[in-house]
C-alpha cells in the first residue's frame, strides 16, 4: 500500500527503543506505515504521495504540553503583561500606561505578576489605586490563584468585607474587617470577574484560534488542557468545524469540593464527548492551592503560619469523589504542591479498590515533596506532570524569591525533584501550565536540562541535582506524556500503527546544548498525517 504522505529528515528519534537509523516515515490514513531509509521510502511513493523533506532537521515524535489552560488564557490574558516587572514602581508605571490607554471609567487588566516584585510588603489596593485615574482594575498574579483588586474594582463588585468561602481565605481583610484587595482562589476571584463585562463569543473564538496556531507554530501536535471553562466545548466544536483546530487537545473538567453524586455523574457523562482533534478524557482536581499565596497544603505551616490546609474542606470527600471516577475507568488529574496535599492524593489513588479498571492516575505540580513522597510514584504507578520553569522563572538559588521564603531552606531544597522521580521509575510528563508561564516548548526543555533560566547565564541553577538529560527532557514531551494520558499504544513514538503526529526540529533536541536548543527554530509540525505548516521549506 502506497503512502499518502512521506516525511523526510536527516536524524529521525522514534524513541520506541529501536537501534537501526532512520531517515523517513511513510503515513496513510493519519497512520504511521513504515519506517526506514530515504532509499526505501522510494518504493512507498506513488504519484499523488506528498513528500516533505525536512533536510537536515530532526523528526521526533508530536510534542505534547502535559498541563495548559488555553480557554482560561481567555480571561488571563488580557491587558498588560506583567511578567517582566521587578518592582513596585515598575509596576505602577506600567499599570499607569495601561490605564492611560484606556477610556475613563474602563476596566483595567494586567496579568503574570511575580509576588517576589513586593517582597516582605503585603499586597495591598492602596499600591495601584493611585495610579489608574479612578479606573477598576484587576492584577492577575502569576500562579492564577490569586489578584489584587483596585477599590474601584471593589466597589463595583460590591465587596466591602470578608465573604464566607467554602474552599479557601478568599477576600482578604485587615484587622479591621476593611478589603485590602487581595483575592484568593477562585471564589474570592469570580467575586470580582463576575461584574467585569463579557467579551463576545466571536471574539473569545478568534483568540482562541490565535492562541491554538501560536502552539502549533512552537512546535506542538497536542496538549492536555486542565479545565473545560464555560463555553470551551461551544469554542473546539466551533473551530474544528472550520478545519481551525491544528493540534490535539485532551480536555479535563474540574470537580470542585461540595459537589453532589449527581455533579459526579454529569461530570462522568462528559467522557462521551469528542470531536477529530479533541476529546474530554479526565477529571481535574485540587487538592490544594498555591505556595506562593498561603493555600498550599504542607505538612506544617509556612513562615507566615499558611498552607496549613486542604482545598477540599473534608478531603475525605476528595478521596470519594476520585474512587467514583476510578471505579468507572476515568483517569484523574489531581492539582497537588504540599506535601501534605501530594500524600493525600497518593494515599487517595493506593487506596482505590482493586477491582477498578486499570488506568493510570496522575499528580500535577508536585513543588515540594520528601524522599519517601518520591519513592510512592513508582510504587503506586501514579504518573508526575511537573512544570520545569515554575522553578527557573519563580525560584531563585539563594531561596530569596517569595516561593522559598516561604517554605525555608529546608523545603525550599526539595523544589522539583524532576530528577529523582524518573530515578525511581515514574512517569514524567512535562509540560508549562500556561499562561501561568510561557509556553514554548524550546525554551521548556532547555531549562529542564539547565535548571535555570536558559537566557540568563549568569542565574545559579535552582537545585542542579535535579537536571534532566536531553533524553529525558524530551521524553517528557513524548513518550511519558502518551503513557500518562493513556494513549501510549496509539502515541508517543515514531512506530508503525501509531499516529503520524511529528515534530521538526531545526537542530536535534538530545545533541544540542540548552541554550542553543532553545534559541532554534521548529520547522513544522505533523498531525494525524496532516501538515500543519512548514517554516522555510
Amino acid at each position: 500500500m502506497k503512502a499518502d504522505l512521506i516525511v523526510l529528515a536527516r536524524t529521525v528519534h522514534t524513541l520506541d527503543g529501536g537501534m537501526r537509523p532512520v531517515e523517513a516515515v511513510a503515513v496513510r490514513d493519519g497512520i504511521i506505515t513504515a519506517v526506514g531509509s530515504q532509499e526505501e521510502a522510494g518504493g512507498w511513493r506513488s504519484t499523488d504521495t506528498e513528500v516533505v523533506d525536512f533536510g537536515a532537521g530532526t523528526l521526533t515524535p508530536g510534542l505534547v504540553d502535559g498541563h495548559l489552560h488555553p480557554v482560561m488564557a481567555l480571561d488571563t490574558v488580557r491587558g498588560c503583561d506583567l511578567s517582566s516587572v521587578q518592582t513596585i514602581e515598575q509596576l505602577r508605571e506600567a499599570l499607569h500606561r495601561e490605564a492611560a490607554a484606556q477610556g475613563p471609567g474602563e476596566w483595567v487588566f494586567a496579568w503574570g505578576l511575580d509576588p517576589t516584585v513586593f517582597g516582605s510588603v503585603p499586597l495591598h489596593r492602596k499600591m495601584i489605586d493611585d495610579v489608574l485615574g479612578g479606573r477598576p482594575c484587576l492584577v492577575r498574579i502569576f500562579d492564577a490563584h490569586s489578584a489584587l483588586a483596585s477599590s474601584r474594582a471593589l466597589t463595583a463588585a460590591g465587596i466591602d468585607g470578608p465573604r464566607r468561602a467554602d474552599t479557601a481565605p478568599g477576600i482578604v481583610c485587615d484587622d479591621a474587617g476593611n478589603p485590602t484587595g487581595l483575592l484568593l482562589e477562585w471564589d474570592a476571584i469570580r467575586a470580582v470577574t463576575s461584574v467585569i463585562p463579557e467579551v463576545d463569543f466571536e471574539t473569545r473564538r478568534t483568540r482562541l484560534k490565535e492562541f491554538l496556531w501560536a502552539l502549533s507554530r512552537a512546535g506542538l501536535t497536542a496538549g492536555h488542557v486542565m479545565d473545560l471553562n464555560k463555553d470551551s466545548l461551544e469554542l473546539l466544536a466551533e473551530l474544528e468545524r472550520d478545519d481551525e483546530l491544528p493540534l490535539r487537545l485532551y480536555c479535563a473538567p474540574w470537580c470542585m469540593p461540595g459537589s453532589a453524586e449527581a455533579d459526579l455523574g454529569a461530570i462522568a457523562d462528559l467522557m462521551q464527548l469528542s470531536g477529530r482533534r479533541w476529546s474530554v478524557n479526565a477529571v481535574k482536581f485540587f487538592i490544594d492551592g498555591t505556595i506562593d499565596n498561603g493555600t498550599a497544603w504542607l505538612s506544617y505551616p509556612d513562615v507566615n503560619g499558611e498552607s496549613a490546609a486542604p482545598f477540599w474542606p473534608a478531603p475525605a470527600d476528595y478521596t470519594k469523589a476520585v474512587h467514583y471516577f476510578a471505579s468507572r475507568g476515568i483517569r484523574t488529574a489531581t492539582h497537588a504542591i504540599g506535601d501534605a496535599g501530594i500524600t493525600h492524593a497518593l494515599d487517595t489513588i493506593a487506596s482505590i479498590p482493586p477491582w477498578a479498571p486499570a488506568v493510570i492516575h496522575r499528580i500535577e505540580h508536585i513543588e515540594t515533596a520528601s524522599d519517601e513522597v518520591i519513592r510512592r510514584f513508582a510504587a503506586a504507578g501514579v504518573a508526575a506532570s511537573m512544570q520545569p520553569t515554575h522553578c527557573t522563572h519563580y525560584t531563585r538559588a539563594d531561596h530569596s524569591d517569595n516561593w522559598s521564603t516561604r517554605l525555608g531552606d529546608g523545603r525550599a531544597d526539595q523544589a522539583w525533584r524532576c530528577l529523582d522521580l524518573r530515578e525511581v521509575g515514574a512517569t514524567l510528563v512535562l509540560g508549562s501550565d500556561w499562561p501561568i508561564a510561557p509556553f514554548e516548548p524550546l525554551p521548556i526543555l532547555a531549562d529542564a536540562q539547565l535548571r535555570r533560566r536558559h537566557d540568563r547565564p549568569l542565574d545559579a541553577a535552582v537545585g542542579p541535582a535535579q537536571a534532566l538529560t536531553p533524553l529525558q527532557a524530551l521524553e517528557g514531551y513524548t513518550t511519558h506524556a502518551a503513557r500518562a494520558a493513556g494513549l501510549a499504544e496509539v502515541a508517543g513514538s515514531i512506530t508503525v500503527g501509531k499516529r503520524a503526529d511529528f515534530t521538526a526540529f531545526e537542530c536535534d533536541p538530545l545533541a544540542t546544548p540548552p541554550e542553543a536548543l532553545a534559541a532554534s527554530r521548529i520547522l513544522g509540525t505533523v498531525v494525524g498525517g496532516v501538515v500543519q505548516f512548514t517554516d522555510g521549506l
